[in-house]
């Protein structure tokens, strides 16, 4: 039972050694030439105004959160929609109507967060 798993063990070593030796491999035979601006801070092209320990407003985070709740809600319709029609039809009605709750326990937290004034970005 257990030999059906060495091939996938293989791939894995595999891919592990492959990674280490890549980037090793830069390490070694990559150019070297530092100097002071190759080793300043990037951001999107402009100087750095402030350091990176500034502190984020608690509502940045809420939106980041909010959108990956969203984002995550899109992952579970999406292939719900795309086989909602090859289900047989008394099977369709359940499936609508579940479908519905969710997106109604979304929306339902949507105006919760709206409520509370997450989504205001001053």
């Amino acid at each position: 039972m257990l030999t059906s798993y060495i091939p996938i063990l293989i791939i894995g070593l595999f891919a592990v050694i492959f990674a280490v030796v890549m980037v090793k491999f830069t390490v070694f035979f990559g150019p070297r030439n530092p100097n002071k601006e190759k080793e300043s801070t990037y951001e999107s092209g402009m100087e750095p105004i402030q350091t990176a320990r500034e502190r984020f407003s608690v509502k940045y985070y809420m939106v980041a959160v909010s959108f990956i709740v969203f984002d995550i809600e899109i992952v579970f319709l999406y292939p719900w929609a795309v086989s909602f029609l090859s289900l047989p039809s008394g099977e369709m009605m359940y499936s609508l109507i579940i479908a519905l709750i969710f997106i109604f326990i979304l929306i339902a937290g949507l105006v919760y967060e709206y409520g509370k004034g997450v989504l205001k970005w001053d």
